[in-house]
């Protein structure tokens, strides 16, 4: 049975392991330097893991929010053993749920190409009208 609760501490090997899911998303490759994993996880307004029978973390997603009107999550991954297990589905609706708790109520995402079914069919939906945008360094 997967636990899956909100963490605010990183402790033991949990970073190397969240480091581990990011390579597996090909977000992070082999080697590179994960100094800003810790700031950036300390620096969410909400983390929620993903825990195997064992304590260890095989799944991870969190929340940028001002924490009162407007959040974004970001970074929703699950370890390829775990895929197709239901973990992804849990973690964001306990992110939606958290957020909601604290009064957040505009939530977005933007999910990697080919993750459109998985988030269709917990409830999002495209918005057409938006364009995404991107600063590119001067």
């Amino acid at each position: 049975m997967t636990d899956i609760r909100f963490i605010n501490d990183f402790p033991g090997d949990m970073l190397a392991r969240i480091a581990g899911l990011y390579i597996s998303a090909k977000w992070i490759g082999e080697g590179d330097d994960i100094s800003f994993l810790l700031p950036a996880l300390q620096g969410s307004f909400l983390v929620v893991g993903a825990f195997d029978d064992h304590g260890r973390i095989i799944g991870i997603a969190r929340a940028l929010s001002d924490g009162c009107s407007d959040a974004y999550i970001q970074d929703v991954v699950v370890s390829p053993d775990n895929r197709g297990e239901g973990v992804g589905r849990k973690l964001v609706e306990a992110l939606v749920a958290g957020l909601q708790e604290k009064g957040v109520d505009w939530i977005a995402l933007v999910g990697e190409p080919g993750t459109e079914e998985f988030y269709q069919k917990l409830g999002w939906e495209k918005k057409s009208g938006f364009t995404m945008w991107q600063f590119n360094k001067l």
